[in-house]
């Protein structure tokens, strides 16, 4: 009897617990991440931003931004007054005020690991860091040193840490690589420090998405290496991985249930007479977090004139067709969410 009226009170004591653990969990509201792909600030765009404003990029769109926890997208761009073009094809510059354009939208980061957040020196990168800060957007991928331009941008949403690490496996040279005493991008030639300071990012935080700039141009399919890559980013304790520089769409492949998502093509951005009007189709990726449940859905948009717009569900459908040609082992349904198959 006394085993009985032992058992009786533990049990008592346990489902109450589970009950009122189970009620917390419940009601808390779901993270709502969006990432978008490139933004340029020069160039086309930098002419109607002149003629409209330096909102005018992200109108059809910012609604959207606004609404996430968080939303953030790869700036290929420095900002800047100063500094000297690069010897290249295309060497971009950006003016400051064009950063008021980002805040209005919403955005609350940026990866500058990219090829050309270099373009006008390293006096030029420098000031984009400081510009970034004086409009309050974060950034990751590039500073004054290694340990700078590695460290993530992090933001504490609903008590949890979400991090994003920017990364670039596209750089001119070797000279525009981070280093101890130097400044630079945060380079994904070589694993490492990449891979430690993922891992040490997914010990600090609570989801880390690796941002990376990666891949050929106007390709559809990712490098052999940009798939093995990917997997020992995820192994290294990344959640995510969301990647850039292909101005145009790449598909999903999942690794250990968590999604790779190869590119998401321009966000705002010029007409590439190479590419053709595939660099002009675009997407955010809206990620759910909801306990250790993670979801995630495309959200098809159309650049005209170098600003995103949302299209209408003829070309949605267009859009996830095209993604679920392109993906691996994920599937798009008609909404747009993704899943592993």
């Amino acid at each position: 009897m006394r085993r009985l009226i032992v058992c009786a009170l533990i049990l008592i004591w346990i489902f109450p617990a589970l009950t009122t653990a189970s009620a917390e969990e419940s009601i808390v509201d779901p993270i709502h991440l969006v990432f978008a792909g490139d933004i340029l600030l020069d160039g086309y765009v930098g002419d109607q931003i002149d003629q409209f404003g330096v909102n005018y990029p992200f109108v059809k769109v910012a609604p959207m931004l606004k609404k996430a926890d968080m939303s953030f997208a790869n700036l290929e761009t420095p900002v800047s007054i100063r500094g000297n073009p690069a010897d290249k094809m295309f060497a971009f510059r950006s003016e400051p005020k064009t950063l008021k354009g980002l805040v209005y939208a919403g955005i609350d980061g940026v990866s500058l690991a990219n090829n050309h957040v270099l373009d006008y020196g390293k006096v030029a990168m420098l000031d984009t860091l400081i510009h970034l800060d004086r409009n309050k957007i974060g950034h990751t991928g590039a500073g004054k040193n290694s340990i700078e331009a590695f460290t993530p941008y992090v933001k504490t949403i609903q008590g949890k840490k979400i991090a994003v690490l920017g990364v670039s496996r596209v750089l001119s040279d070797s000279s525009w690589y981070a280093g101890s005493t130097h400044a630079g991008a945060a380079s994904a030639y070589t694993l490492q420090p990449m891979l430690s300071e993922i891992k040490k990012s997914s010990l600090a935080n609570d989801f880390t998405v690796v941002y990376i700039h990666w891949n050929e141009e106007f390709k559809d399919y990712p490098e052999p290496y940009a798939r093995t890559l990917a997997k020992q980013i995820i192994d290294s304790g990344a959640d995510m991985i969301i990647g850039a520089h292909s101005h145009c769409l790449m598909g999903v492949e999942y690794y250990k249930h968590k999604p790779i998502y190869y590119s998401l093509g321009n966000f705002v951005f010029n007409r590439s007479t190479r590419g053709g009007d595939k660099t002009l189709q675009s997407m955010m990726v809206n990620i759910e977090i909801k306990g250790s449940a993670v979801t995630g859905q495309i959200t098809p948009v159309k650049i005209i004139r170098g600003q995103p717009q949302l299209m209408d569900d003829k070309y949605n459908q267009e859009t996830i067709k095209i993604m679920n040609k392109l993906s691996y082992n994920a599937k798009i349904n008609s909404k747009g969410v993704v899943s592993e198959e």
